[in-house]
């Protein structure tokens, strides 16, 4: 009785372990906003293309930049198992491209989110230091994994693309609002950063968060670069797209997407992928 009894406890405890340890596959991809000055690669002509692509490297979560409320709604459409959180940066409801988080419904519970926007006054929509085109957001949530239990929060933002101190100082205020918003949690944040890895706003990140693609425990997939411009024959050098981890995560891969078809592209930017525990 007493075998039996034990081996039921660890058999118990065996389960326990393998729930506990249920990687989650993350990603960050800038979908490029609905414009039909983008003629044949203008979403109406990728949005399946995107679609699929999300649906067969089976995301767990992701964050997006650039996304029109439209947009988002077409990639989170009744059957396809997904939602979203974040609003829009001209006004924090739907106007205005989002850096909105998607995620698994059958995986992750919302329990917290917000926005902030990166300037001087982030509680409210408008242009920090010296961007002159347009606000600049970053989405949060606190999800519970409903696998494992556990918590954690997650970022999706999108740094100026002008604004050489609005990038710096983007980078402060991420790793200030990092704090303020997660603490001690397990954090993973995502975005475009229009940023190369050697400038101080990536550096100020890795003060507080570790680079996935460096912490990768396996080499990492595809090419260094993530911008295309929608060009075939993109050189793929310049990586601005990234995933960061708090050190609780083990980062087993991370791979630079270049999934395309008939010639286009699903994004002007290439989806940055990790799988993270």
């Amino acid at each position: 009785m007493k075998k039996i009894l034990l081996l039921l406890a660890l058999s118990v405890s065996a389960f326990g372990q393998k729930k506990q340890n249920a990687p989650l596959t993350v990603g960050s991809f800038n979908l490029r906003y609905d414009t039909p000055n983008d003629g044949p690669d203008a979403w109406p002509h990728r949005k399946n293309m995107v679609r699929d692509l999300v649906r067969f490297h089976d995301f767990d979560v992701f964050g997006t930049q650039e996304g029109l409320h439209p947009q988002l709604i077409d990639l989170t459409a009744p059957g396809s198992g997904l939602a979203f959180t974040g609003s829009g940066r001209d006004d924090g409801g739907h106007k205005g491209e989002h850096s909105a988080i998607v995620y698994k419904t059958s995986r992750l519970r919302v329990l917290k989110s917000g926005d902030f926007w990166l300037s001087e006054t982030p509680e409210k929509p408008g242009k920090g230091w010296d961007a002159t085109c347009c606000n600049r957001i970053c989405s949060w949530a606190q999800f519970q994994d409903l696998k494992t239990g556990k918590r954690f929060y997650f970022f999706s933002v999108h740094f100026d693309h002008q604004g050489v101190i609005a990038r710096r100082e983007s980078g402060k205020l991420m790793v200030q609002k990092i704090n303020e918003i997660a603490g001690k949690q397990p954090v993973i944040c995502v975005g475009d950063l229009n940023s190369t890895p050697e400038t101080e706003q990536v550096a100020a990140l890795k003060t507080l968060l570790r680079d996935s693609r460096e912490a990768s425990q396996t080499p990492p997939y595809g090419p260094v670069g993530t911008f295309n411009g929608f060009k075939m024959d993109a050189p793929l050098k310049d990586r601005i797209d990234y995933i960061f981890v708090s050190p609780g995560w083990a980062v087993g891969k991370y791979g630079v997407l270049t999934d395309h078809a008939s010639g286009h592209w699903p994004s002007d930017h290439l989806p940055v992928l990790a799988v993270v525990e």
